[in-house]
């Protein structure tokens, strides 16, 4: 199978009523371990790359290691993905490694934390559609900004969408799906109590934009469970609470198809790493610790699978190639 457009994928996910999680990678492990829960869910999925992982794997290892999982899935539809991508630029360099599926975060300057105005967001993103609706490439948008920063992206301030304006970014953009900001925060240390989303915008935009996948950021629900067997096991994980997977679910009733999700998948490897680090110190080989890592990180990424009801979807649709997709847009006038 090849890579499947994202728009595909989402627009499939909204038709059916489920989300499709869309999961960070840095290296082989995660993006076996994704793969591996996809298969035994039967599961759509986005596997999507920062520019941070980027630079991390270099673009070919990692560019690789995704096509590889291309290739031995060829059940699973799949789309490559860039997350926050900060340029016009950044968006060329994932078309070219053949990524499906890119965000443009126009929320912010391209130093990934200061706060854009609405026309430049608007500037950026036009241009990154123009040119990867071209090539077949999907695109997601982002209005307004979350709280906390991981990778090095984010401006530590909360900016709500405004849904009136975000019924206009979508038409002057020509966006696929659109990141909302909602009260949702990146990185391990969200919210001290339970957060309230505003539930209210995704209900609003999806009202008035029906046809527009929608899309959260910061969605890791840090479990509870993996945060104390990292202390236990001599962490140093502060009390945290994450996105409440009933509050993901409520999103996903309202629009939301593709949720993002890291911080959880790092959790639980490095929680079965520590582990076996303290009750067997004389492993040593890499194989040893990784492999239960991978087996931790394939558990919890098949059990939100599930939770966002993608499970049993990977066969619902034929997927479309990226050849189909720029004629879809072409036709379109897109």
């Amino acid at each position: 199978m090849p890579l499947v457009p994202g728009r595909q994928i989402l627009s499939e996910a909204l038709k059916g009523g489920y989300g499709v999680g869309a999961f960070n990678v840095n290296n082989m492990e995660q993006i076996q371990s994704i793969m591996m829960a996809a298969k035994e869910t039967q599961s759509p999925v986005f596997i999507q790359a920062s520019r941070g992982a980027l630079k991390y794997s270099n673009l070919n290892y990692l560019r690789h290691l995704m096509l590889a999982a291309v290739e031995l899935n060829p059940d699973i539809p799949m789309a490559m993905h860039l997350d926050h991508g900060n340029s016009l630029e950044s968006a060329k360099t994932a078309v070219e490694l053949g990524f499906s599926s890119v965000m443009i975060d126009g929320s912010l300057k391209e130093d990934g934390k200061t706060p854009t105005t609405y026309a430049e967001n608007v500037d950026v993103t036009r241009k990154v559609v123009e040119y990867c609706h071209q090539y077949g490439v999907s695109v997601e948008g982002e209005l307004g900004t979350l709280g906390g920063i991981e990778d090095g992206v984010g401006s530590g301030q909360i900016h709500l969408t405004d849904p009136d304006q975000a019924i206009g970014f979508i038409q002057e953009t020509g966006v696929d799906y659109l990141a909302l900001a909602i009260g949702t925060s990146h990185g391990a240390y969200k919210f001290k109590t339970a957060p309230k989303l505003a539930m209210d915008i995704v209900k609003k935009v999806r009202a008035k934009a029906p046809e527009v996948p929608l899309v959260m950021h910061g969605s890791s629900s840090v479990p509870a469970d993996l945060r104390d067997a990292i202390n236990r096991y001599g962490g140093q994980m502060p009390n945290a609470m994450g996105v409440p997977v009933e509050a993901i679910q409520e999103g996903i009733k309202n629009g939301v198809a593709k949720i993002n999700v890291d911080t959880d998948g790092r959790m639980a490897i490095t929680a079965a790493i520590r582990k076996i680090f303290v009750e067997d110190p004389k492993v040593f080989d890499p194989r040893e610790y990784l492999s239960p890592a991978r087996d931790a990180h394939a558990k919890i990424v098949a059990e939100r699978m599930r939770q966002f009801g993608a499970a049993g979807h990977a066969k619902d649709y034929k997927p479309m190639t990226l050849a189909e997709n720029k004629a879809y847009y072409a036709s379109k006038g897109k």
